[in-house]
């Protein structure tokens, strides 16, 4: 019978993590004016590393120790993707950052850069401790969604649909921009012979789709949480549902990190498709369960 993981074993860049994490987490909140601009990536680095950690501990592999050049290459790839959606936005105007005008241009957009090089590792760590959850791993079949053309057909001109539709009329469709990616790149990937979730749903197994909402949601909670004292932080403006708010986010906008997930899986498996990694999956919510 395997031992039971013991803390005794927590591994040391879990502890620089929970570290890093109390510490910028105590500056974030704790120092007046415009201050935590630079805190904001030592604290999100904490916090990637502390779920790297949880999740060696409770399964004995992680994103980090499966392979450090490809976890740094997650912060790489974090950023372009998270400026993709702030391109978007610039048209929607979703979110605003209260502060940004107290920084020059470059100086907002090399801190910015920063700061979104942590999105990518923070969701898929969780989401790989997410994968490791006994409810995760037990779910049943479910809906079967196979790659076939017809479907991926039908998936590409739907997310195009959404994506013009959202750039028409931002105030009603702004949701779209949490759908129309990942409808429009996830046949691409297919065509490519990428990684894509449609591997798992052709056989009805959403579980890595869970672990993705699962991850995402945790991720979301600390997300909204830490820029609720922060300064410089994001507000929320949108056209409708506006209401019984948790931090700044409203409620219905929790939602929209679920399929913000999946878009950030297809986002990254293009790119890594691109680089020539298409027969492995470096993000391990699939292997986790039967291949």
């Amino acid at each position: 019978m395997a031992s039971k993981p013991s803390f005794r074993k927590f591994a040391l860049h879990g502890w620089i993590g929970l570290g890093l994490a109390a510490i910028f987490w105590a500056v974030n909140w704790g120092l007046k004016g415009p201050r935590s601009h630079w805190a904001f990536f030592p604290l999100w680095l904490g916090y990637a590393l502390t779920v790297d950690a949880l999740v060696l501990w409770r399964t004995g592999t992680s994103l980090l120790t499966r392979n450090w050049r490809k976890f740094i290459g997650l912060f790489i790839v974090s950023a372009p993707a998270w400026w993709l959606f702030e391109a978007i936005n610039a048209r929607l105007q979703n979110w605003v950052y209260i502060g940004e005008e107290d920084f020059s241009a470059l100086k907002y957009a090399a801190f910015s850069t920063i700061s979104f090089s942590t999105v990518i590792p923070a969701v898929f760590g969780a989401a790989e401790l997410a994968a490791s959850f006994g409810f995760v791993k037990r779910l049943g079949r479910g809906l079967i969604i196979r790659p076939t053309r017809l479907t991926t057909v039908v998936f590409f001109a739907a997310g195009w649909a959404m994506f013009v539709l959202m750039l028409a009329w931002p105030k009603v469709f702004f949701p779209f921009i949490w759908l129309s990616l990942y409808f429009i790149l996830e046949p691409v990937n297919v065509w490519l012979g990428n990684r894509h979730l449609a591997r798992w749903t052709e056989r009805g197994d959403w579980r890595p789709v869970v672990a993705l909402w699962v991850g995402v949601l945790i991720t979301a909670f600390f997300w909204e949480m830490w820029n609720y004292f922060s300064y410089p932080k994001w507000l929320y403006h949108v056209g409708w549902g506006q209401w019984l708010h948790i931090f700044e986010m409203p409620l219905l906008g929790y939602g929209g990190y679920l399929p913000f997930a999946m878009e950030l899986y297809a986002l990254y498996h293009l790119v890594a498709g691109l680089w020539g990694e298409k027969k492995t999956d470096y993000v391990r919510i699939g292997n986790e369960f039967s291949e």
